[in-house]
């Protein structure tokens, strides 16, 4: 196995930058998601490691090795495509041990192998490649084309065509892009599974910020080819480092709202134009220098609570009162949208036995303590 280093890595397209100095460390064994909206350079950033694309400059290292001009065979990487490329005209078997074949006839035609070598290659190559395919649960498709296959089925050939060559890192573009919502879920799962009992470093492209916080050791957020914030799942959801990063994690999306910081009898108030809220001690020092100036106010719809079933004790400073828009019951929950009575939507994420009917007034209980602040200039979060 083997770490993969990227030092102030940049791609340029003419005058377009995809990637902007990417400095970026995924440890030995590692599963680090890179995540971002569509044109952020994560899939750029793939290929530069890959060696699919040519470098503008900066270095990309695995292992101990420079790669910036080794060629993409000799990298001791394994890619698996958003588009499986499997070979059509070859069955599950030949597409799982194409590859290493490829690996073995140039030493073969240079005259390095004798015969009884070629033949215990050829051993190998079966063992390894029926071994993959019992893992992944192919062992009785070994015969079947790609288009006798399901669009899981195949992601698994693509993903077995990988594993047999046993490499230093496995890259992942989008795998799981072309399946259903289920079949996503489940191959997820498969994957993380993998991963454990593999151990290969990994790096696996998605725009999915559900795919990411939970496939992930490590979560890369990347936006105009910069890397936003780089930690684990958790500590990006509970701690964004900026504007972009805490609208971007989470499902739903957190609440951000203009708003002004104000100081009343030793209180710091977060006044968001129909509403006013108290913020807790603890951030009192870190909000006195906005006192009268613009933030943007951020509360996750999951601490947004209906406040006949809040377990959060409902107070003057957290409680506000809003209209019922929208009601979208998801089973063990119900998304609510909501109108504070400024044309500004709140969600919640409610409990399912909420009493919210559309139409109706509703009291709502914001959990402050897990409030955020960001900066109206920087962007930066201030808490």
């Amino acid at each position: 196995m083997a770490r993969v280093l990227l030092k102030d890595l940049t791609k340029k397209f003419g005058t377009v930058t995809a990637v902007d100095k990417v400095n970026l460390e995924v440890r030995d064994k590692e599963f680090l998601v890179l995540v971002g909206p569509s044109g952020c350079g994560k899939t750029t950033a793939l290929r530069c490691v890959a060696g699919l694309e040519e470098v503008s400059s900066g270095q990309v290292q695995i292992g101990d090795r420079v790669v910036n001009d080794v060629m993409p065979k000799d990298r001791d990487i394994a890619m698996v495509f958003q588009n499986y490329a499997l070979y059509p005209h070859m069955n599950v078997y030949d597409n799982m041990a194409f590859g290493l074949r490829l690996r073995m006839l140039p030493l073969w035609y240079k005259g390095l192998f004798q015969m009884s070598e070629v033949r215990q290659t050829k051993g190998s190559i079966d063992r390894r490649v029926k071994d993959t395919a019992e893992m992944l649960g192919l062992t009785h498709l070994l015969k079947r084309r790609p288009k006798e296959l399901s669009g899981g089925q195949r992601q698994r050939v693509a993903l077995g065509r990988a594993i047999v060559r046993e490499p230093a890192a496995f890259l992942m573009d989008e795998p799981l892009s072309n399946l259903d919502a289920k079949l996503r879920v489940q191959t997820r799962a498969e994957l993380i599974k993998l991963h454990v009992r593999l151990g290969i470093t990994t790096i696996y492209v998605t725009h999915d910020q559900v795919e990411a916080m939970t496939m992930g050791d490590r979560i890369a957020v990347m936006k105009d080819g910069l890397v936003q914030q780089c930690d684990r799942p958790l500590e990006i959801y509970n701690h964004p480092a900026n504007l972009f990063v805490a609208g971007f994690i989470g499902s739903p999306e957190m609440n951000l709202l203009e708003a002004t910081v104000k100081a009343s009898n030793g209180d710091i108030l977060v006044d968001a134009g129909s509403y006013q809220v108290n913020m807790p001690e603890k951030h009192k020092e870190s909000l006195k220098p906005y006192v009268g100036k613009s933030v943007r106010f951020g509360i996750r719809p999951e601490d947004i609570y209906d406040k006949s079933i809040s377990l959060i004790p409902a107070q003057p400073g957290n409680t506000i009162g809003v209209q019922v828009e929208i009601t979208e019951p998801m089973g063990s929950s119900v998304l609510l949208e909501l109108d504070p009575g400024d044309g500004k939507t709140l969600t919640a994420n409610a409990g399912a036995d909420t009493k919210a009917r559309i139409g109706e007034p509703l009291e709502v209980v914001l959990d402050m303590s897990k409030a955020h602040i960001f900066d109206a200039e920087t962007e930066e979060a201030v808490f």
